[in-house]
C-alpha cells in the first residue's frame, strides 16, 4: 500500500536526494509496518524523530511500536524544535 512520507526542518537530509526539496516520498509499505518498521530504514536518530503525526493525529512514542497505517496516510516527522 502507498502512504505519503513528510520529514521536515532538519531531517530532510535523511530523504533521498531527489526527494530533499520537496520533503515528500511516497512509500510502499506493508499494511502490517508500524510506524516505527517505516522510519527505521532512514536511519534517524531517535532523539530527532520527536513529533510523529499521522494525517495530522499525534502518535505516543509508547504506540509508534505498534500503530500502523492506511493507504493513504500521511506520515509526517518533525525533529525537536527550539526557539525563544
Amino acid at each position: 500500500m502507498n502512504i505519503t512520507f513528510k520529514l521536515f526542518a532538519s531531517l530532510t537530509d535523511y530523504l533521498p536526494l531527489e526527494a530533499r526539496r520537496s520533503n515528500i516520498v511516497v512509500l510502499d509499505v506493508a499494511p502490517e509496518a508500524s510506524v516505527s518498521d517505516i522510519i527505521a530504514p532512514f536511519g534517524m536518530p531517535p532523539k530527532l524523530v520527536h513529533l510523529v503525526l499521522v494525517n495530522g493525529t499525534y502518535i505516543e512514542p509508547d504506540k509508534r511500536l505498534t500503530h500502523t497505517l492506511n493507504e493513504g496516510d500521511v506520515l509526517a516527522i518533525w525533529p525537536p524544535i527550539a526557539g525563544g
